[in-house]
């Protein structure tokens, strides 16, 4: 799940950008409003975590325009602040939820995912797909109700092809979801996390498959003859 970061407090920022990534998330982090602006020129954003003080301006006024220009994307504002008037404010300029710094990592999380569930009307969020049965919030796979241990990289490969399990998913759309502007990613790291990918599905006895489509991108589909 793509997040944005807002926050100019670089330690702070670095830290919780990799405890999100050890949740499934992948993170930009922008230390500015003008970045973050930026950032969302270019790149689709599943959830946005900001800060109130930053260097050039009032993040709730810059929350304001993003709603005033039609983006709906679910905002977790975060502040050292905690006045009664402030936090009604904050919910009336357009977010979906506050926390009080210093934040937990573990409660943002918990936050962050009853957010998304309330965004997409769900009340289970695991993927089922022939006999392979993910859970995002666990961060477990099963296949016919065995574990299946995988790194995070392949992980979140799978959950992105699970989300869309029978179309084709982009190369770029892909990529676009799995890595953030602060990785440093080599030419074929998605190449290997596929067929890294495959292995375990392969060796596990899972029925879904990855098929490569030439030129566009993957499908997970069930079949028991996939070809690369």
């Amino acid at each position: 799940m793509r997040t944005l970061l807002v926050d100019h407090h670089a330690d702070l920022a670095r830290a919780m950008r990799l405890a999100l990534g050890d949740g499934g998330f992948v993170v930009d982090v922008v230390g500015t409003l003008e970045l973050a602006s930026s950032a969302f020129s270019c790149a689709s954003y599943e959830i946005l975590l900001l800060e109130l003080a930053l260097p050039d301006g009032d993040g709730l006024g810059w929350l304001r325009q993003l709603r005033t220009h039609g983006h709906s994307v679910p905002a977790v504002i975060m502040s050292s602040l905690n006045d009664l008037d402030k936090r009604i404010a904050i919910f009336n300029g357009g977010a979906d939820d506050f926390l009080l710094k210093p934040v937990s990592t573990d409660e943002l999380i918990a936050r962050m995912r009853a957010i998304l569930r309330r965004a997409t009307q769900m009340t289970d969020l695991r993927l089922v797909f022939g006999n392979l049965n993910f859970d995002p919030v666990a961060r477990q796979v099963f296949v016919a109700g065995h574990p299946m241990m995988i790194a995070r990289r392949e992980l979140c490969i799978l959950e992105h092809l699970l989300n869309r399990a029978g179309r084709v998913v982009p190369r770029a759309q892909l990529e676009d979801h799995l890595y953030s502007f602060n990785d440093d990613v080599s030419a074929n790291a998605l190449e290997v996390g596929i067929y890294r990918l495959r292995g375990h599905l392969t060796r596990s006895g899972a029925t879904p498959r990855i098929k490569t489509i030439r030129g566009i991108g993957y499908i997970l589909e069930l079949t028991d003859a996939s070809s690369a």
